[in-house]
């Protein structure tokens, strides 16, 4: 996958390009409708005119500037709502919630659907002729009609798109559209954990003098062309190692990974530059994070919401108690995945490219280090983030518990150092202890 994740990316979350289809076949309508109008008109039974538009041309005149004044203003209006949306969206939860509504295919329909009936009634207004014109008169009967069905069907998309608005921006929405494209990235890219995947070849270990991967361009690692990738390190006969994730920052001139002679020989200087140029085209970086292979985008996306709503600013614990209850979910179906590193092998089986994943353990750092930070004073915060270790138990493998047990003593510290009320402190160290409980209990069950 290279540049072609990055330009669907920005396809699908930008406003203008379905509008702007929109618009362009209006265009096409407006010119080829009345055409059509002169040629068959004549032949259409008259228990079918009856249907159509039956004014003079002054009359269709006068609809036809009325459907273009009145669809203007309504398109003006709905820009400004989505503008004021994503203002509050931006600052009363995240600014990478934008991309949730910049990619709403309702909201780019609607739009569209209000610029191509004005487009489409200005176009047809063009070819109606008065008497006044010196030509015969011309009323396109279909065309206008046509424009009369496109401003029903755009009072009815008006009507149903602030219903939509209004439910978009609540912030229950937002968190399980989060949550739901979160869990379709996992799932598209993680395979199940299990006897096929857990059992797998280790990944190879670069050598004291391997080669530095530089880096061309600064941003975030957005996109890996993984079948550029092996062709390049089959072509050198060498192994690659990226031990940067996609969503990562990368920084010009610095290394992304490493390559080495898979012989062990070193390898000639026109090879390593030639390796080091088709792996630099082979990350695509943008000036964003995008979810297409960015396994802890959701998670990034969900703590930022937590996080802000624990700012004095907006003081909203219960937003932050329900990010942390997608995020829980979330981290619970990555500990039951697979987050070795991926491999990708030659024709004959070899491993030729190493790609690094995400570990649970930066994961689940992730989604709970700054709500502990900031939401310390707030025992009902601290409580959920003792259930959301206690679930995580109950998903975990083995060599995963460690980790868990790590944030459990970081959490107990946390709670130890505020002033609570002893019910609050009874309360949260019973919740502590059944984290214990539910690794304890897993060890068990797991044991021989």
């Amino acid at each position: 996958m290279g540049a072609g994740p990055l330009r669907r990316d920005a396809l699908r979350s930008q406003l203008w390009p379905l509008p702007t289809l929109g618009v362009l076949l209006a265009v096409a309508a407006g010119v080829g409708l009345p055409r059509l109008d002169m040629r068959i008109l004549r032949h259409i039974p008259p228990s079918l005119t009856a249907y159509l538009f039956g004014g003079g041309p002054a009359a269709a005149r006068t609809v036809l500037e009325a459907i273009a004044g009145s669809l203007i203003s309504v398109t003006a209006l709905t820009f400004s709502l989505t503008v004021v949306t994503l203002q509050l969206a931006s600052s009363q939860f995240s600014p990478r919630l934008l991309r949730t509504f910049n990619q709403d295919r309702y909201v780019q329909t609607t739009l569209a659907l209000f610029l191509a009936t004005f487009t489409y009634a200005l176009t047809v207004l063009r070819t109606v002729r008065t008497e006044a014109s010196g030509q015969p008169p011309f009323v396109p009967q279909l065309s206008v009609t046509l424009a009369f069905v496109l401003t029903l069907a755009s009072v009815f998309a008006l009507v149903i798109f602030l219903s939509h608005l209004a439910r978009k921006i609540r912030v229950e929405t937002m968190l399980r559209d989060v949550h739901i494209d979160a869990d379709a990235t996992l799932r598209r890219l993680l395979p199940e954990t299990g006897p096929a995947t857990t059992g797998g070849t280790t990944a190879p270990g670069p050598p004291a003098d391997a080669l530095p991967l530089l880096v061309e361009t600064s941003g975030f690692l957005a996109a890996v062309d993984e079948k550029a990738l092996l062709a390049a390190a089959v072509a050198a006969d060498a192994v690659v190692l990226i031990d940067r994730c996609p969503g990562s920052s990368l920084i010009a001139g610095t290394p992304a990974g490493v390559a080495w002679s898979r012989s062990g020989a070193p390898l000639a200087p026109d090879t390593r530059r030639l390796l080091v140029e088709q792996t630099a085209r082979a990350l695509g970086t943008a000036s964003e994070r995008i979810p297409e292979q960015d396994i802890s985008f959701g998670l990034r996306q969900l703590t930022d919401v937590a996080t802000k709503a624990l700012s004095p600013g907006i003081n909203d614990p219960t937003t932050a108690i329900h990010a942390l209850s997608h995020s829980s979910a979330l981290l619970c179906e990555l500990a039951r995945r697979d987050l070795s590193p991926r491999l990708l092998r030659d024709d004959r089986g070899q491993v030729r490219v190493v790609l690094r994943r995400p570990t649970l353990a930066e994961l689940l750092h992730l989604a709970v280090a700054q709500p502990m930070q900031y939401g310390a004073a707030d025992p009902a915060v601290l409580a959920r983030l003792s259930m959301l270790l206690r679930e995580l138990a109950w998903h975990s493998r083995p060599e995963q518990r460690p980790t868990i047990a790590d944030h459990l003593a970081r959490l107990r510290a946390t709670t130890a150092a505020q002033e609570f009320h002893p019910g609050d402190r009874t309360h949260l160290a019973d919740l502590a202890d059944s984290v214990d409980e539910a690794l304890n209990r897993r060890w068990t069950a797991d044991a021989p």
